[in-house]
């Protein structure tokens, strides 16, 4: 079992950048792919973004295809998410979950992760 602690949520004006932190604990960091997923009121939670056991094969939802990207390390056993060209449609609860093993699968969707934090808002005004 994995435990996941989501951080840097906030209120960003449009045009701004955040920058969100995963810490995880327990079993192997490194073994698993890890997503971010977000999910805003009266919505299904959606994937954001996705990253390989080694960060070398990652996802991107189209929405945020040139403006986030999602990395890894290993040895700090964090995932990240770096947001930039924030939109209000980008306001959300963002949350990381671990994926099943290495690689992540097609299409990725929240049924395939576990081990769900709490998440961190993240508002983002126009």
């Amino acid at each position: 079992q994995v435990q996941v602690v989501e951080s840097g949520g906030g209120l960003v004006q449009a045009g701004g950048s955040l920058r969100l932190s995963c810490a995880t604990s327990g079993r192997t960091f490194s073994n698993y792919a890890m997503g971010w997923f977000r999910q805003a009121p009266g919505k299904e939670r959606e994937a954001v973004a996705a990253i390989s056991w080694r960060g070398g094969i990652t996802y991107y939802a189209d929405s945020v295809k040139g403006r986030f990207t999602i990395s890894r390390d290993n040895a700090k056993t964090t995932v990240y998410l770096q947001m930039n060209s924030l939109k209000p449609e980008d306001t959300a609860v963002y949350y990381c979950a671990a994926g099943g093993g290495r690689y992540y699968q097609i299409p990725v969707v929240a049924a395939n992760f576990a081990s769900w934090g709490q998440g961190t808002q993240v508002t983002v005004s126009s």
